[in-house]
C-alpha cells in the first residue's frame, strides 16, 4: 500500500492561517468600477486554507492522491491558489503549461505526461474533449466555471468548508516529484521539467533570502508560481487583471492603481509589464511610496528600463534583474545600482550583459561550447574566469531531471558524483567578482569561417546607436560558413539611412564586428507571445535569407 504523503512546506501556510486567520491572502479583480479601474475582492488566509482543505477532501474521494499527475489550466485567481494548495496538501503532482505556445503544441506536450486528472476552465475542457485520445488516461475531472457538454463536477458545486480534518499524511521525501512544469518553447522545443518537493521548498527560502529575509508585506503577482511562494511567506498577494499567455497586454494603469491602492511593497514582473509601467509613470507621474523592490524575470530587462524605473520610483527602491528558467528559478540576480555603476557601459563595449552573482546555494560552472551530450565532468573541460562557455548550474532549487522527452536528460544534464548539473543552453562567462555575463543562446550562436559570434554580446554594442530600438544577429548559410547579418528594428520616426550609417560606423570601431557586412531593417521583430521580449531569431534568420536571396 502506498503511503499518503504531502508537501511539508505547506505547513507554513497552515501556520499563517492559524496565527492570522483574517489576514488577506489574495486580492483579486471582481469587476470594473465607474472610473474604469478594477473593483477588487479578497479572500483571507483562513478562508483559502479551509477552501483548499475542502477541495483536497473532494479530490481524495475522487481518487486523486500522492503522485497523481493533474493538469491544471486555470486563470490566476483565488480558485487557482485554492486548487494548487489542495493538490500540494495531498501530494498530487500539478502539471502546468503556458497556453501561449499554441493549442496543438500544448496538447502534444500534455499528451506526453499521461495525466490522470484534469482541472481547468471550460475552454480547457473543450480541448480535452476535442483531443480525447491525448487525455485517454484522465479519470477525474473538475471544471472551474460553467460545465458545457461534458460530465464531472464543477468547483462551484463543492462546498468551501471541509467536513472534517484531512487524513494524516507524512512529509514526502525531498527527492519525490512534486510539479511538472513545461518550458515555454520560445527558444527550443518545449520540455516537461520535474520539480521535486525539495526544489520547491528551496525556492521559498531563496526568494526570502533575495529580499533580505524581509517579509513581503503586500506583493503584486504576475506569475502564479511566485504567488505560491509569496503566500508561504505571509504576503497579501494582489492579482491585477492580466491574461497569462499575453502578459504584455496588461494595462499599466491597472498596475499603478493596484500598487497605490493596496500599498504594494514588492512585485515580480517581466519586461512586458515593466516597460509599459515605466512609460505610464513618465506620462502620468505619481508617487508610489510603498513600492520598495521590483524583481524582473521571464526575459532580460533592458538597462534603460532599469535606469528609468530608478528615476520614477522612490530613491531607496531596489530593482533586481533576475536570471532563471523553468528548470532553475532563480539562478542569479543583480541590483540596479551595481548594474548602472559601469556594467552597462561594459555591455555596450561588447562584454555581454551582466546578470549578477549566483543566488543562495546555487553553484555555476562554464562548460566548453559543444552541442554534444556530456555524461560526466570527466568527459569535458571546465572553463576558467573570462572564458565564454555554456552556463551550467547546480543547487537545491535546480531540477535534475526532465519528465519528457527522455533524450532531454542526455542532452541537458551532467553527472558529478551524486550531484546533477543542469546545462542551461545559455552562453556566458564569469568575471573575477564571480558575476555571470550572458552572451546569448547556444543554439543561436553564429558559426562563421572566422569563428563563433554570440548574439547578445554583439547586439548590445549596436543597441546603443541612436535611432535603433533593438537589433538581432542571425546567421545565413551553412553552419561553419555562416554570414552574420544584423537585423535592425528602428525607433518610431527614425531615419533608416542615417541609422544604418551610424551602425556601420559603430561596427568599424570593433575588430570583432568586422565580419558583419549586412544590415537589414525589419519592421517589427517577432517575439514570444508571453513575455513580448524574447526575439525570434530563428524566424529572422529565415527572413534575412529570403531578403538576401532576392538581391541576387
Amino acid at each position: 500500500m502506498t503511503t499518503a504523503t504531502y508537501w511539508a512546506t505547506i505547513d507554513r501556510f497552515r501556520a499563517l492561517a492559524d496565527a492570522e486567520p483574517d489576514r488577506k491572502a489574495v486580492i483579486y479583480p471582481g469587476g470594473t468600477g465607474t472610473d474604469g479601474l478594477p473593483d477588487y475582492r479578497d479572500i483571507s488566509y483562513r478562508e483559502l486554507d479551509r477552501w483548499s482543505d475542502a477541495i483536497a477532501e473532494h479530490l481524495t474521494e475522487s481518487g486523486v492522491g500522492s503522485g497523481t499527475r493533474t493538469i491544471v489550466l486555470v486563470l490566476p485567481s483565488p480558485e487557482l491558489y485554492a486548487i494548487l494548495f489542495a493538490l500540494l496538501k495531498i501530494g498530487a503532482v500539478p502539471v502546468v503549461i503556458d497556453p501561449g505556445m499554441g493549442v496543438r503544441r500544448m496538447v502534444h506536450c500534455l499528451r506526453a505526461v499521461e495525466a490522470e486528472a484534469f482541472i481547468g476552465i471550460p475552454q480547457a475542457h473543450a480541448l480535452r474533449v476535442m483531443f480525447r485520445r491525448s487525455f485517454r488516461r484522465v479519470r477525474t475531472t473538475l471544471t472551474v466555471g460553467r460545465r458545457w457538454f461534458w460530465g464531472g463536477p464543477t468547483l462551484d458545486s463543492w462546498t468551501r468548508t471541509p467536513s472534517g480534518a484531512l487524513p494524516e499524511r507524512v512529509p514526502a521525501d525531498p527527492d519525490e516529484l512534486l510539479i511538472i512544469g513545461f518550458t515555454t518553447g520560445s527558444t527550443g522545443p518545449a520540455k516537461a521539467v520535474e520539480l521535486t518537493h525539495g526544489n520547491l521548498a528551496a525556492m521559498v527560502e531563496q526568494v526570502h533570502a533575495a529580499r533580505g529575509h524581509t517579509p513581503p508585506g503586500t506583493s503584486l503577482v504576475t506569475l502564479p508560481l511566485v504567488g505560491v511562494l509569496d503566500l508561504l511567506l505571509g504576503s497579501r498577494c494582489v492579482l491585477p487583471p492580466l491574461i497569462p499567455s499575453k502578459v504584455g497586454s496588461t494595462d499599466p494603469a491597472h498596475v499603478v492603481d493596484a500598487i497605490g491602492r493596496f500599498g504594494v511593497r514588492t512585485m515580480f514582473a517581466s519586461p512586458a509589464v515593466l516597460i509599459p509601467l515605466l512609460e505610464r509613470l513618465r506620462a502620468h507621474p505619481v508617487d508610489l511610496p510603498s513600492l520598495g523592490s521590483i524583481f524582473s524575470g521571464g526575459a532580460p530587462v533592458p538597462h534603460w528600463c532599469v535606469a528609468g524605473l530608478r528615476e520614477v520610483l522612490r530613491p531607496d527602491a531596489e530593482i533586481y534583474a533576475g536570471y532563471g528558467s523553468t528548470e532553475a528559478l532563480p539562478m542569479s540576480t543583480i541590483e540596479s545600482r551595481e548594474l548602472l555603476a559601469g556594467l552597462v557601459e561594459r555591455a555596450k563595449s561588447g562584454e555581454g550583459t551582466c546578470i549578477g552573482r549566483p543566488t543562495d546555494r546555487v553553484r555555476v560552472r562554464l562548460l566548453a561550447v559543444t552541442d554534444d551530450p556530456v555524461a560526466t565532468w570527466d568527459d569535458t573541460e571546465e572553463l576558467g574566469v573570462g572564458e565564454i562557455g555554456e552556463i551550467v548550474v547546480a543547487g537545491p532549487n535546480v531540477s535534475t531531471r526532465y519528465y519528457w522527452p527522455a533524450q532531454a536528460n542526455i542532452a541537458g544534464k551532467i553527472t558529478d558524483g551524486e550531484q546533477i548539473w543542469h546545462r542551461t543552453g545559455d552562453l556566458g562567462w564569469l568575471d573575477e567578482q564571480g558575476r555571470i555575463w550572458f552572451c546569448g543562446r547556444k543554439s543561436q550562436r553564429i558559426t562563421t569561417a572566422h569563428g563563433p559570434m554570440f548574439t547578445v554580446q554583439i547586439e548590445q554594442v549596436f543597441n546603443a546607436v541612436a535611432g535603433v530600438a533593438r537589433t538581432a544577429l542571425v546567421g545565413v548559410g551553412a553552419p561553419g560558413a555562416q554570414r552574420p547579418v544584423l537585423c535592425v528594428e528602428l525607433e518610431p520616426g527614425a531615419d533608416a539611412v542615417a541609422a544604418l550609417t551610424r551602425l556601420r560606423t559603430r561596427a568599424a570601431g570593433f575588430d570583432t564586428l568586422a565580419p558583419i557586412a549586412e544590415f537589414l531593417v525589419h519592421p517589427r521583430f517577432p517575439v514570444d507571445i508571453r513575455h513580448n521580449a524574447k526575439i525570434g531569431r530563428e524566424q529572422l534568420a529565415r527572413w534575412a535569407t529570403k531578403k538576401l536571396d532576392s538581391r541576387r
